[in-house]
């Protein structure tokens, strides 16, 4: 019996390099929102060590030039924290969105192996039974020709 052969193995093929880059381009979104997180978490360490430090100085005493120098850097460090936050927001929708893609990308490769499974396992079948009939043929003429000879 020939070999077997899945007709669509370039479809898999292609759907598998296909799942393969959206999971690479889902990393590497994955790494950008990490360091984003890490760049807002910087931000407000820094928030609140000047916090601590404006508190500090406060209970010292500090002129009226430099409270408004800390209350300004303050607010400059709240706008900065609020846009890189707009920024992670905006990294973590893209990187739900190629999770989402890679999800149904790997349904439909999920699909088309278990196609192939199945034709498979049909092809084995086929070739057992075709096995099993070669064998009965055998048995039946080496029957025949035992009885020729009688």
């Amino acid at each position: 019996m020939k070999k077997f052969r899945f007709s669509l193995e370039t479809v898999l093929d292609y759907k598998n390099q296909a799942l393969d880059a959206l999971r690479a381009e889902h990393g590497a979104i994955l790494a950008q929102v990490r360091a984003q997180e890490e760049v807002v978490e910087g931000l407000e360490r820094e928030h609140r060590n000047v916090d601590e430090e404006f508190t500090q100085r406060k209970l010292e005493g500090l002129t009226v030039l430099d409270a408004l120098n800390y209350e300004q850097y303050l607010r400059s460090l709240e706008r900065e924290i609020q846009e890189e936050q707009r920024k992670l927001a905006k990294l973590r929708r893209q990187e739900e969105q190629k999770r989402t893609q890679v999800v149904e990308a790997r349904k439909e490769t999920a699909t088309i192996e278990k196609l192939k499974e199945h034709k498979l396992e049909d092809y084995r079948k086929a070739e057992q039974k075709d096995q099993e009939q070669q064998i009965e043929e055998f048995v039946s003429s080496t029957r025949a020709m035992a009885e020729m000879r009688i």
